[in-house]
């Protein structure tokens, strides 16, 4: 089984940057495809950013464009968010995913498509 392991999380004042990582360990092979998902108090949980191990397509949510982006390490077992301009709007737990995709197919973007999850590491952006 993969299991994920995330960190990173904290409290900044909007317009800081934090970085969030995300380490898998287990039998990692069967996961080609990690993304980031989000949750805020009272909302649904979004999917931030994805990344597609064979050939390093990614996926960047309108909400963060232009503001998060997404990594691996050169093992290709863990991933990087890249969060720069905070927003209190970005405030919320963000939770890590993995899954494995036919390589033929769009890279997946719901929670739904994914299935092994983080714990979640919180991430407060305060005015």
């Amino acid at each position: 089984l993969v299991q994920l392991l995330e960190s990173g999380g904290g409290s900044v004042q909007a317009g800081g940057s934090l970085t969030l990582s995300c380490v898998a360990s287990g039998y990692t092979d069967i996961a080609n495809c990690m993304g980031w998902f989000r949750q805020a108090p009272g909302k649904e949980r979004e999917g931030v950013a994805h990344i597609f191990a064979d050939g390093g397509s990614t996926f960047i949510a309108d909400s963060v464009k232009g503001r998060f982006t997404i990594s691996q390490d050169n093992a290709r077992d863990a991933v990087y968010l890249q969060m720069n301009s905070l927003k209190p709007e970005d405030t919320a737990m963000y939770y890590c995913a993995a899954t494995y995709v036919d390589p033929r197919k769009s890279i997946p973007t719901r929670d739904d498509e994914y299935d092994y999850w983080g714990q979640g590491t919180q991430v407060t952006v305060s005015s």
